[in-house]
């Protein structure tokens, strides 16, 4: 039998309260077990569905949005990360699913990391939960109360390999079952 290899851990940037407790998950499950942590954030809020790209910018405009979000987001990261070298920043072109499908089979991630803000959150259009237990790679979403974890069945095989094995968690399908 095969073992799943893990390489990098991927975190989807949002700027809450909530958002840090996922980041910080995803930081302790790098660190501890020194993999790659790369950080994606988005030219539109994958948990906004009414988000929606700047569209009257001309090119010079555009990029120079670009990179002072690029900015910001390095800023606010960048002091949590302490000494932790082995981080990328991700620019996702749109909050479509596809998007982190890409950066999945081109090896950014093995373990995609999510905050859940709120019980009703959606990521991508999709319900947290939803999102979570459809997606391929495993996914754990962090929230909305601290140390509160949903894990689909992909993370929920690893969890001792993610060191979560001492925590409480529970697996996605169980709280869609419950709906």
């Amino acid at each position: 039998m095969a073992m799943f290899r893990l390489n990098s851990i991927g975190f989807c940037a949002h700027y809450s309260r909530e958002g840090d407790q996922a980041f910080n998950v995803a930081f302790r499950i790098a660190k501890s077990r020194n993999l790659q942590l790369n950080i994606f954030h988005f030219m539109e809020d994958p948990y906004d569905p009414e988000s929606c790209p700047p569209s009257n910018l001309d090119e010079r405009e555009l990029e120079k949005f670009i990179l002072e979000r690029e900015r910001d987001l390095r800023f606010y990261y960048d002091s949590r990360l302490e000494d932790y070298v082995d981080v990328g920043f991700r620019l996702c072109e749109n909050n479509e699913w596809t998007e982190l499908h890409r950066c999945l089979v081109k090896r950014e991630f093995d373990v995609l990391v999510l905050c859940n803000p709120h019980d009703d959150a959606t990521f991508v259009g999709k319900p947290l939960p939803v999102f979570a237990n459809s997606f391929v790679s495993p996914v754990i979403l962090v929230g909305p109360k601290p140390e509160e974890y949903l894990l689909n069945r992909q993370a929920a095989m690893l969890v001792d390999r993610l060191g979560l094995e001492n925590m409480e968690w529970r697996v996605v399908d169980s709280v869609l079952a419950a709906v």
